[in-house]
């Protein structure tokens, strides 16, 4: 494969990748093993596990992994960038327009129909990924106790994914192959030192240059990425709390608006990082601060991407060749399954009622809606959408824009 070739595919990915993580890995699987046999179904499963466990977006490191794996490095950079960059534009612009125009109410109403769309993306997109992930009756053992775990008890993610991959490694009873070729741990420290030179640089010359905003901006963002497992949806409870409640940069209503745009726009979900960057950026500072805001919140989201692939791709075959780390990254991907579900319901439950009740039970509690807050129109605007999507099968594009003018029209009404 040449590396145009490369750019035509990647290209096209980057561009129909809505819908958040779940979707964005079904569409590479239908583009990558199933239309054109470029990777074989247990290379594809085995990056996805290993992604999964990686910090950060685990579905834009899929397709660094993928075009590494087709064309090396320059395959890896440009099929990296090709998933990111085309979301990242859309989104730079709807951030310094929702700073603008975002508490106006026919834009609040383009929401309400957007969000009810993304309700019905992701349970889709959820039950495909559930398919491929929960194949064996323990990791669906797993994934329920994962799911109540963080649901319930709100134990933190790494140590879910901790704890999952010692269950799936002391489940396994096969014996290790040799099968996987040596990879060299000196060519792997020098791949350390050049991607994370290629990390710290810029963001240290944001720090000299704005120790006030652009410098802790990078650093926060920095921390997200090396704190956060499980990829984007793993991401969103820590990063909410830290910028709402922490942070003050956004407010919880404009925090849901921010993940329903980066749920409606192409590329990662953790683009949604990009909107709170830039969004502070401008309240800031105006517009120019807000573009700078956007390129370092950028940066420090998705430059150690290529750091964790570059560093450890060649490495998931050797993973592979020994069944208790490859039933380890197995049971991770299982327990994303309920943490999904998590992020799924919260959303759902956000949209659809006003109130939400905080049940104590034991060390956890239990979050249950209020019924008389009850929302009729997001339902009413999310069945609308499960109809088009689920039984008539349309364009995910022209779903969207059907929800956006249904919720417009409920205004206009």
């Amino acid at each position: 494969m040449t590396l145009t070739e490369l750019f035509k595919i990647f290209a096209r990915i980057g561009i129909l990748s809505f819908g958040g993580p779940a979707a964005q890995i079904a569409l590479m699987h239908k583009e990558l093993v199933e239309t054109r046999p470029l990777l074989k179904e247990q290379q594809f499963l085995r990056a996805l596990s290993f992604c999964m466990l990686l910090p950060g977006p685990e579905a834009m490191q899929l397709a660094t992994y993928a075009g590494w794996r087709l064309r090396g490095v320059p395959g890896g950079l440009i099929a990296g960038l090709l998933f990111v960059l085309p979301g990242a534009a859309v989104i730079l612009a709807l951030a310094l327009a929702y700073g603008t125009y975002g508490g106006l109410d026919w834009v609040q109403a383009v929401f309400l129909g957007i969000k009810a769309v993304v309700v019905v993306i992701v349970l889709e997109a959820l039950l495909k990924i559930s398919k491929r992930a929960l194949k064996r009756p323990a990791h669906w053992v797993i994934a329920v106790f994962s799911f109540i775990a963080i649901y319930v008890f709100s134990v933190p993610f790494p140590v879910i994914i901790l704890l999952a991959g010692i269950a799936g490694a002391v489940l396994s009873s096969e014996a290790p192959s040799e099968n996987a070729a040596p990879v060299s741990f000196r060519k792997t420290l020098k791949t350390i030192a050049i991607w994370t030179t290629v990390w710290i640089t810029p963001l240290a010359l944001a720090y000299a240059i704005d120790p006030n905003f652009l410098g802790p901006l990078g650093v926060f963002f920095s921390k997200l990425a090396m704190v956060t497992f499980g990829g984007a949806y793993a991401v969103l409870a820590y990063m909410t709390q830290a910028v709402v409640s922490d942070l003050g940069w956004l407010s919880t209503a404009e925090m849901m608006d921010a993940l329903g745009l980066a749920e409606t726009t192409p590329g990662p979900l953790i683009l949604v990082t990009e909107f709170v960057g830039a969004l502070a950026g401008y309240r800031e500072g105006g517009l120019a601060l807000a573009v700078s805001a956007a390129f370092i919140t950028l940066w420090a989201t998705f430059a150690p991407c290529y750091l964790w692939i570059f560093a450890g791709a060649p490495y998931i075959d050797w993973l592979a060749s020994r069944p208790r780390l490859s039933a380890a990254l197995s049971a991770v991907t299982a327990a994303v399954v309920g943490v999904i579900l998590n992020l799924t319901l919260w959303f759902a439950l956000h949209l659809f009622f006003k109130d939400l009740i905080s049940l104590p039970l034991g060390f956890g509690a239990l979050i249950i809606p209020e019924i008389s807050s009850l929302q009729i129109t997001p339902i009413f605007l999310a069945l609308i959408a499960g109809y088009l999507m689920l039984v008539r099968h349309m364009n995910l594009v022209t779903v969207l824009a059907c929800g956006a003018l249904c919720g417009l029209a409920t205004i206009l009404l």
